[in-house]
């Protein structure tokens, strides 16, 4: 039952690093749209990387609360690669994505890189529109680089946006 009068909750958030003991809670996350989801194993090594970064968005008010969206990116030679992002269903269309890419992008400006490259399933079109407001354009494609349960095989858009 609805009551007209009473508005829902309206959530905050806070985006902080990501941390190595956030590893579990991002591999549960990864499970909510990946076919072949990472393990806590991949995300702590890749997090031990000097060269790996992220961030975490968390609900602010909730303590020491598990991060509900990251995004894991890695560095190296002046160019930046975004590896994963997810954010959970239940807190999706509240610009979350946007904040995490805007910190990812904030990021590499201080560390002077030159461009930033992603790929994303040819499928997914909120976030294919969420990266193109964000200034990347396609560069290329993989074929059948995807698994996914809905449409078998699919490809991935190379995207790339330049920093400078």
């Amino acid at each position: 039952m609805r009551v007209p009068f009473l508005k829902p909750r309206r959530r905050d958030y806070a985006l902080s690093t990501l941390r190595l003991d956030d590893s579990p809670a991002l591999a549960v996350l990864h499970q909510e749209d990946f076919v072949r989801p990472w393990a806590e194993s991949e995300f702590a090594t890749l997090l031990d990387q000097e060269t790996v970064f992220g961030f975490a968005a968390r609900e602010v008010g909730r303590g020491a609360s598990a991060p509900v969206g990251f995004v894991l990116a890695r560095v190296a030679a002046g160019e930046g690669e975004i590896l994963t992002v997810a954010v959970a269903r239940a807190h999706r269309r509240r610009g979350l994505g946007w904040r995490l890419m805007d910190a990812v992008l904030r990021e590499l400006h201080g560390q002077r890189a030159e461009a930033l490259f992603l790929e994303v399933d040819e499928t997914n079109a909120p976030a294919i529109a969420l990266y193109r407001g964000l200034g990347f354009r396609e560069v290329g494609k993989r074929p059948n680089y995807y698994k996914s349960t809905e449409h078998g095989p699919t490809g991935a858009l190379v995207m790339r946006r330049d920093l400078r």
